[in-house]
C-alpha cells in the first residue's frame, strides 16, 4: 500500500519535475556560463575533489529552486482545497506527508547525483586521481537539497499562500548568497559574517584547489545543521495547530546550534590538504604529484626536451619537479637552482599543447614567476609583473628558437597586451642582434634574477635599456 502511494507520488505529484528542473539548470549553467569549472587545473571533470566541491558550488543556483519548489509542493492540498476533506480521514496526517516527503526527497536526491554522476564518468575517462575524501561532500549537497525541499513543504503548508514559494525562493537566494560569498576572501563580502555562520550555507565558493577537501569538521557540522532543518520542516508539514508549528522549530535552532559548536571559526580549518594526493611519483627526470600521475607519460618527453634546451645554462637545472601551491598561499612560489619547479597549472596539458609545456617550462630559464596568485592588486604591482611576463615569454623564445608574443591578441584588443607585445619584440630584436657568448650570458643573469627574485628580470635581458 505505501509503495503504492509512493509510486503514485512518483508519477503524477510535481516531485519529478523538480528533480528534471535541478538536472536542466545546473547543466544548462556549467556549459552556458565560462568559468573555472569549464577549464584550468580546477576543471568540474578532472579530478573527484573538482566534481563533488562544484556540484556543492551549484546549491547557491539549485537550493532556492527546491525550496521554492519544496513550498509550491506544500500547497498541494490547499490549492486543491481537500485540506479538511484528508483531515477528516482516518489515516495519520505523518503518513501521507511522508508520501509527499520521500518522493520529492527520492527525485531531489536523484537529480544530484545524476549531475556528479556525469562528472565522474568524465572523472574516470580523464584518468582523475581516486580517493574517497569527496563522499562527505557529495552526501551533505543531498541532504542540503531533501532539507531545503522539506523546509519549503513545511513553510507552504504553514503560510498557504500563492505568494509563498516565490517569495521563499527569493529569501532563500539572498541568504545563501550572502552566506557564500561572507566565507569567500575574494568576494567583497569576504569577512562581513564569522566564518561558523557563513558555513552554514549548504553550498561552497567553488574549487580553488585540487588538493583540498572539505574537512571532515565542515561535513559533520553542515549535516547536523540540515538534519535539523529537515527535521523542522517535516514537523511543520504534520503540524495543525500554531503551538506545533513553534515547536517545529526546535530541531533547526537546536542544529544550527551544534553546528556553529561544531564548525571551524579560521578559514583555514575549512579545507584541508589531501596529503596522500601530494606524494611525488617520478617518470625519468619528472616528479609530479600523486593527483597527476596520469600526466606523466604525456608530460615526459616535453619535460625531457625542457632540461635539454636549460642543458646550455651553466649550471642548469637536471630535474622537473611538480610543487603543490594553494591559491591562497602568497609570496614566491619554492624554486630550486637544481631543479625546475612547476604546479599543475604549468603542467596541465588539456589546456598546454604539444611543445607549449617545454616553451612553459624554460621561461624564465627554468624558474617559476615571483609573482603570487593576488601579487597584482596595485599599480606599480601590476608594472612589475608586467615586465616579468614580457621577460619570461622572450626567454622561453630564445630557448626553443622560434619567438612568440606574450599575449594571443586574436581575441582581444587590450591596449595593454598590444603594448607588451611591442615592447617583447623589441627585446627579441635587441637581444637576437647580439654575439651569441653576450645573448647567453644576460640569460644566465635572467635565470639568476628569477632564482632570487631580487630585481629586474627584463632588465637583465636588455642590459638595463629601456
Amino acid at each position: 500500500m505505501n509503495r503504492r502511494i509512493l509510486g503514485i507520488e512518483l508519477r503524477r505529484s510535481a516531485a519529478p519535475w523538480a528533480g528534471v528542473l535541478v538536472v536542466v539548470v545546473a547543466f544548462g549553467f556549467l556549459y552556458s556560463f565560462s568559468g573555472p569549472w569549464g577549464h584550468s587545473a580546477e576543471d568540474w571533470t578532472e579530478q573527484w575533489t573538482n566534481a563533488a566541491g562544484w556540484g556543492r558550488f551549484l546549491l547557491n543556483v539549485l537550493w532556492p529552486l527546491v525550496v521554492g519548489a519544496g513550498a509550491l509542493q506544500g500547497l498541494r492540498d490547499h490549492r486543491s482545497g481537500v485540506g479538511e476533506l484528508l483531515s477528516s480521514t482516518p489515516r495519520p496526517v505523518l503518513h501521507r506527508a511522508l508520501k509527499t516527503l520521500g518522493a520529492t526527497a527520492i527525485t531531489l536526491a536523484a537529480g544530484y547525483l545524476v549531475i556528479f554522476a556525469v562528472a565522474a564518468v568524465q572523472v574516470v575517462a580523464n584518468e582523475g586521481y581516486f580517493h574517497l575524501g569527496w563522499v562527505p561532500t557529495v552526501l551533505v549537497g543531498v541532504l542540503g537539497m531533501v532539507a531545503g525541499a522539506w523546509l519549503g513543504i513545511g513553510v507552504g503548508r504553514t503560510l498557504p499562500s500563492a505568494l509563498t514559494p516565490p517569495l521563499l525562493a527569493l529569501a532563500s537566494l539572498v541568504g545563501i548568497t550572502f552566506l557564500t560569498l561572507g566565507s569567500d576572501p575574494a568576494s567583497s563580502l569576504g569577512g562581513a559574517v564569522p566564518m561558523r555562520v557563513s558555513l552554514l550555507s549548504p553550498a561552497l565558493s567553488g574549487v580553488r584547489d585540487v588538493f583540498a577537501v572539505v574537512s571532515d569538521r565542515v561535513s559533520a557540522g553542515q549535516a547536523v545543521w540540515l538534519v535539523g532543518m529537515a527535521a523542522t520542516g517535516l514537523l511543520l508539514a504534520t503540524a495543525s495547530t500554531a503551538r506545533r508549528r513553534l515547536v517545529s522549530l526546535l530541531p533547526v535552532a537546536v542544529g544550527a546550534a551544534v553546528a556553529l559548536a561544531v564548525l571551524p571559526a579560521d578559514r583555514a580549518q575549512t579545507y584541508v590538504v589531501d596529503q596522500a594526493a601530494t606524494e611525488l611519483v617520478c617518470q625519468g627526470r619528472l616528479c609530479v604529484t600523486k593527483m597527476h600521475e596520469a600526466q606523466l607519460a604525456t608530460a615526459g618527453g616535453q619535460a625531457e626536451e625542457a632540461l635539454r634546451l636549460l642543458a646550455k645554462l651553466p649550471d642548469p637545472p637536471t630535474g622537473v619537479r611538480e610543487v603543490v601551491i594553494a591559491k591562497s598561499d602568497t609570496g614566491v612560489r619554492p624554486r630550486s637552482a637544481t631543479e625546475v619547479t612547476a604546479t599543475f597549472d604549468d603542467l596541465d596539458l588539456g589546456e598546454v599543447g604539444a611543445g607549449k609545456l617545454t616553451r612553459r617550462l624554460v621561461s624564465g630559464a627554468g624558474a617559476p614567476t615571483c609573482f603570487g596568485w593576488g601579487d597584482s592588486t596595485t599599480r606599480d604591482q601590476y608594472e612589475k609583473a608586467t615586465r616579468e611576463t614580457i621577460a619570461r615569454s622572450v626567454a622561453a623564445s630564445w630557448f626553443v628558437d622560434s619567438y612568440a608574443p606574450p599575449h594571443d591578441t586574436r581575441n582581444s584588443d587590450y591596449p595593454e597586451y598590444r603594448e607588451s607585445n611591442d615592447l617583447a619584440k623589441r627585446t627579441w630584436d635587441s637581444l637576437r642582434a647580439l654575439p651569441a657568448d653576450e645573448q647567453l650570458a644576460r640569460m644566465t643573469a635572467l635565470r639568476s634574477v628569477s632564482l632570487s627574485c631580487q630585481g629586474d628580470q627584463l632588465d637583465a635581458l636588455t642590459g638595463g635599456a629601456p
